[in-house]
């Protein structure tokens, strides 16, 4: 059987019982890095588990997924990721294509940061669609998650923005070479992704991509929230205004933002104001 194994959010502890059952007794075990990472590292991840572990990039996962599924309609292979199993459309893939090998396949869930974003005190059924930040370069600076954030706030909801990592990312320069060279690990601040919304708001209040009016819809002083590291005991937030976010700092990854809806339910007002450090009084 294939297990598909929810880490939850910050260190070894994070994983239950179930799923810890199942590391101990799979006959491989593969550990997904490259949607997202724990606080801990592979090393401490081994010495906890009791078991040794095959780091699963990109590649692995979502071009020799074969490799994964080698042998498990015969043999235990655990397939571990951190969150929650569906957090990544990744690891639906997986399954689907373990079930056309003819592959059993249980999954064990945990916590996700799709529902663990309520620490913030803003309440989860306010929230509309989930937009992912990645990172720009000088050349390429898309930016369609904009249309939804602005979507949700009209709307009334709010949205959480998932940033982008990068772990295992070729150069440019290895991409004609026979031998790959990586980039080191990279993760997007809660003030990087607060940049790339100003500069977009700046912009001639279209969106060229969609022709939709957005002048207005998200301005430099709209409220959001910065949170790092949840569920770990390293755990920050913070609220302020977006132009504010960009001077945050909240330390090690991993960071994630919320842009506020522009009404704010009384008892969000309250957290925030009496529970979330801010950089100026949340109005």
């Amino acid at each position: 059987m294939l297990y598909v194994v929810g880490l939850g959010l910050s260190d070894v502890k994070d994983i239950t019982v179930k799923g810890l059952e199942v590391v101990r007794r799979a006959d491989r075990v593969y550990l997904e890095a490259y949607t997202s990472i724990l606080c801990d590292g592979k090393e401490a991840l081994e010495q906890f588990y009791g078991r040794d572990l095959i780091i699963a990039d990109r590649d692995l996962v979502e071009q020799r997924s074969s490799e994964i599924l080698e042998a498990a309609d015969v043999k235990d292979v655990a397939f571990l990721v951190v969150g929650d199993p569906f957090g990544a459309t990744t690891h639906t893939d997986l399954v689907l294509r373990a079930k056309e090998a003819g592959v059993e396949c249980k999954v064990i869930h945990n916590a996700s940061i799709l529902s663990a974003i309520g620490c913030c005190g803003l309440q989860l059924y306010s929230f509309g669609e989930t937009v992912s930040i990645p990172f720009w370069t000088d050349s390429w600076k898309p930016d369609s998650f904009y249309n939804k954030i602005v979507e949700n706030k009209c709307r009334g909801l709010h949205t959480l923005c998932l940033l982008d990592i990068k772990v295992k990312e070729p150069t440019l320069e290895s991409l004609t070479k026979k031998k790959k060279e990586y980039m080191p690990p990279t993760f997007m601040s809660v003030a990087q992704a607060a940049k790339q919304l100003l500069e977009i708001t700046e912009r001639n209040g279209f969106d060229g991509s969609a022709g939709v009016l957005l002048a207005g819809a998200l301005k430099a002083d709209s409220l959001c929230v910065g949170v790092a590291r949840v569920g770990s005991g390293s755990q920050k937030m913070v609220a302020c205004s977006i132009e504010q976010m960009t001077a945050v700092d909240l330390g090690p990854p991993l960071h994630s933002l919320i842009i506020c809806s522009d009404q704010l339910h009384p008892l969000e007002a309250e957290y925030l104001e009496k529970l979330v450090p801010t950089v100026k009084p949340v109005t």
